[in-house]
């Protein structure tokens, strides 16, 4: 199984849920990536090597960004979590 990293942008979101249904759903979301890590969408361009997974909840788009680091052990780092808006030029920006 991969080791897993939460980047303190995602750690930070992920602590301040308060809807436990959406908590269980990201919750779910990262248990199926560290069985499967190339679950999520791979990005190209200037994300390139970064994986996506879509949550739906409550009419409401949420995502979550990752990366995969293989070296002895594949480690599985979660940069970013939120919800869909303006969710892809803060991930440019923070992955700068």
């Amino acid at each position: 199984m991969a080791k897993l990293i939460i980047l303190p942008p995602a750690a930070r979101y992920l602590k301040k849920l308060k809807e436990k249904p959406l908590k269980n759903k990201f919750q779910a979301i990262i248990d199926q990536i560290l069985l499967d890590p190339y679950f999520g969408e791979p990005k190209t361009g200037d994300l390139n090597g970064v994986y996506c997974c879509d949550i739906f909840y409550n009419q409401t788009n949420y995502e979550l960004a990752y990366t995969i680091i293989e070296d002895d052990e594949e480690t599985l780092v979660v940069i970013l979590a939120g919800t869909r808006e303006n969710f892809y030029e803060v991930l440019k920006r923070y992955m700068k």
